[in-house]
C-alpha cells in the first residue's frame, strides 16, 4: 500500500481524539519550502471539567507537539526532514518572537513525535535516541534534549489500556492486537465508535486501491465483522425509528377521535415511516463507507430514497463515492 491511504487515517484519527484537548492543525504548511506537518497540535489551558483520557497518547498532547505518524517504520531520511519541519517552526516562533519582543523559553517550543510501526537498532542508535523509563513507557525514545525530539517505536510500546490508542497506528500483530482491545471497550465508552468509524473508512478506502499489500488485506478482513455488524445496528435502527414515528403518528389520530384522522395518521404514518427508514438505512450506509456526510453526500440522499432498499442497498456497498454522484446528482 502506498503511504496515502494510511497517511490520511492517521490525521483523521489523531485529529478526532485530540480535538478535545485543544487545537488541531493538519497539513500545516512550513514557510520555508514546500512541506507539511501531518498534525499541529496546541493544547488549551486545563479546565475543570473532565477530561477523555488518552494515556500515552494524552501525555504526548500535554505540550505543544509536532506528530508525524508512519504506515512503514521511518527512513533516516524521513526522521532528518521531519526534524528539518520542527526546525523551520523554531525559526518561524523566534521571529514571531522577536516581532512581538517575547522570550521564547525552551520549553515552550513544541516536541516533534515521530511515530513509527517499528525502528531497528541501528536506526535509534544512529540518532542516539535513549529511553527514558523512570517517566516513560517502554518504546519511547528522546534524542538529545536541544533537539526536542522523540521516535515512538510502536511495536514496543506495552500492551496496556494506556498504550491502546497509538497502538492503533501500528502494523500487523500489533495493530490486529489494539483492534481487538478497541473492540472489547464498552459500546459506551466515548472514543470507541470514533475509532472504529475511522477504520472502516479506512478499510474502504483500502478496498478500492489498486496496490494493496498482504497486511492491508489482513487488516481488511479483521475490519470485515465490524463492518458487517455496523450495517445490521444500522439497518434495524432505521426500522426502530420507523415504527416510533407511525406510533406517534397513530396516537396522534387517535387523541383527536375523528375515525378519518385516524386512517390518515395510519396511512401517513407507514409513509413516512417507511421513508424515514430508508433515510435512516442509507445514511448510516454513505456514513460508514465514506465517514462523516458532507454535502455532496446529502444531495444525492434524496434521489436515493426513490429507489428500493434492494435497489440501494447494492449500490451503495459497491459504487465508489464517484461513481455515485456522477449516478445522483
Amino acid at each position: 500500500m502506498t503511504r496515502f491511504p494510511y497517511d490520511q487515517f492517521a490525521k483523521d484519527y489523531l485529529k478526532e481524539l485530540l480535538q478535545p484537548l485543544g487545537e488541531v492543525e493538519t497539513s500545516r504548511k512550513v514557510p520555508a519550502e514546500i512541506r507539511e506537518i501531518d498534525i499541529y497540535f496546541a493544547p488549551t489551558p486545563p479546565s475543570t471539567s473532565d477530561t477523555i483520557n488518552l494515556g500515552l497518547l494524552g501525555r504526548i498532547a500535554a505540550e505543544p507537539a509536532l506528530i508525524e505518524p508512519f504506515r512503514n517504520a521511518a527512513t533516516i531520511a524521513e526522521i532528518r526532514s521531519c526534524m528539518n519541519k520542527l526546525f523551520d517552526i523554531f525559526a518561524e516562533i523566534k521571529r514571531q518572537g522577536k516581532v512581538g519582543k517575547n522570550r521564547i523559553n525552551e520549553s515552550e517550543l513544541p516536541r516533534l513525535w515521530i511515530l513509527s510501526p517499528t525502528a531497528s537498532e541501528s536506526i535509534l542508535d544512529g540518532f542516539r535516541a535513549n529511553l527514558d523509563t523512570e517517566h516513560w513507557e517502554g518504546g519511547v525514545h528522546f534524542l538529545a534534549d536541544y533537539l526536542r525530539t522523540a521516535i515512538v517505536a510502536i511495536h514496543q510500546l506495552p500492551c496496556t489500556e494506556e498504550t491502546l490508542w497509538l497502538r492503533i497506528l501500528g502494523k500487523g500483530r500489533v495493530q490486529q492486537q489494539a483492534i481487538d482491545e478497541l473492540e472489547a471497550l464498552p459500546s459506551e465508552h466515548p472514543l470507541r465508535a470514533k475509532a472504529i468509524d475511522l477504520l472502516l473508512s479506512l478499510k474502504t478506502t483500502l478496498e478500492v486501491n489498486q496496490n494493496v499489500d498482504q497486511e492491508d488485506r489482513d487488516l481488511i478482513m479483521r475490519l470485515s465483522p465490524i463492518y458487517e455488524q455496523k450495517l445490521a445496528e444500522a439497518k434495524q435502527q432505521g426500522i426502530q425509528e420507523a415504527r416510533q414515528v407511525y406510533e406517534q403518528r397513530l396516537t396522534e389520530a387517535k387523541q383527536q377521535g375523528i375515525q378519518e384522522g385516524i386512517q390518515e395518521g395510519m396511512q401517513e404514518g407507514i409513509q413516512e415511516g417507511t421513508k424515514a427508514e430508508r433515510r435512516k438505512v442509507i445514511e448510516n450506509l454513505l456514513q460508514v463507507r465514506f465517514g462523516a456526510l458532507d454535502a455532496e453526500l446529502r444531495e444525492m440522499i434524496e434521489p436515493l430514497l426513490a429507489l428500493s432498499p434492494e435497489e440501494f442497498t447494492p449500490l451503495l456497498l459497491q459504487l465508489s463515492r464517484e461513481e455515485l454522484l456522477d449516478r445522483f446528482m
